[in-house]
């Protein structure tokens, strides 16, 4: 589980657990001698996922997919997607079935395959891929997106089960001889962080900003202090209106991925979601809050009010690079994120 902590726009301290978190992460990953995987390593033989098949399957969800949305099957849509995909499409369909907004169709350009050469179960892979959105025909601007796919076990469906679009783009990674790539385990102790607490530190900048001590460790950007920028901007927005605003980046029970970079670091993706609180103090009933324009097609029903409070939650998916811990003055890179509305409550 990432852990986050809450934050209000008045400010707080990053906590000494925290601190302490982060200051340990940042010696193990700095006086690590684990060597990284090599381009020449060699491929166990017969892997259980080949190249092809992971082809074929990503070939086969394009065509689902796209059916699904052009038809608004949220049955069909819905099963062939996994983790924060899952989230953010269900939100989709919501919002198709409240207000007639159509679910989002794209184009995809040439995908590049990066499948690691694995042993058994769960299989899982990446596709790194131009992509445009598709309104009626008139396609949007091309952006190079991440798309991560698995399955739990045999005669399972494949599933899309999260969505990056990114900032920067994809450092090199590591592939054997017969082209698959290099798997990374979460505890690997040879990068600056473990991967499976990576997250914990991006979400302890978004909650606290270039002051928090995790800043020390991830670096600033639009998906740690861009968000906390905004998050700010909107607190202190709805303090001139006599209201509370919090916002806590939490972490969200998805499998996470690594794999291998060419300089011995690894390129991570994994879900958070991103919790935030309008209210009047002490919940007090007041003047309606205003439900912001990207949660109201999330409701019910539309007339749903806030005389108390409005929670409103945002589900992410991100891909970071952990840098290997033998680098000098390195930090943790969140390359891009891809993060919609999920869920809303008026009280």
């Amino acid at each position: 589980m990432i852990l986050g902590r809450r934050k209000t726009w008045t400010g707080t301290a990053i906590g000494s657990a925290a601190l302490a978190v982060v200051t340990l992460l940042a010696i193990q990953g700095c006086s690590s001698a684990a060597s990284a995987g090599s381009a020449a390593a060699d491929t166990p033989a017969g892997p259980s996922l080949s190249i092809s098949a992971a082809q074929t399957a990503y070939d086969s969800y394009l065509a689902a997919s796209d059916s699904a949305a052009s038809q608004g099957d949220e049955t069909q849509g819905l099963a062939i997607a996994g983790g924060a995909q899952w989230s953010q499409l269900k939100a989709q369909y919501t919002a198709l079935a409240t207000t007639g907004i159509p679910v989002t169709r794209y184009e995809y350009g040439r995908p590049v395959f990066y499948v690691p050469a694995l042993t058994g179960y769960p299989q899982w892979f990446m596709v790194a891929v131009p992509r445009q959105t598709d309104s009626g025909g008139h396609l949007g601007p091309s952006v190079n997106t991440i798309l991560l796919f698995n399955r739990f076990e045999k005669g399972a469906a494949w599933t899309l089960n999260g969505t990056v679009v990114e900032d920067q783009p994809l450092p090199a990674i590591v592939r054997d001889r017969s082209g698959y790539a290099i798997a990374v385990v979460n505890n690997d102790p040879s990068l600056l962080l473990r991967p499976d607490l990576a997250g914990a530190s991006q979400a302890a900048v978004v909650d606290e900003g270039p002051a928090s001590a995790a800043a020390a460790v991830v670096a600033g950007g639009p998906q740690t202090t861009g968000l906390y920028t905004a998050q700010a901007a909107i607190g202190r927005a709805d303090a001139a209106q006599g209201l509370r605003y919090e916002w806590l980046a939490v972490g969200a029970n998805y499998p996470q991925f690594e794999l291998r970079t060419a300089d011995g670091g690894a390129l991570m993706l994994y879900g958070m979601y991103l919790e935030t609180t309008t209210e009047h103090p002490g919940l007090a009933v007041g003047s309606p809050i205003p439900v912001p324009a990207a949660f109201t097609a999330l409701f019910a029903k539309p007339n749903e009010i806030g005389y108390h409070a409005l929670q409103a939650n945002w589900t992410y998916e991100f891909a970071a690079v952990d840098p290997p811990g033998t680098a000098h003055n390195a930090k943790v890179d969140i390359i891009g994120g891809t993060g919609s509305p999920t869920y809303s409550l008026a009280d």
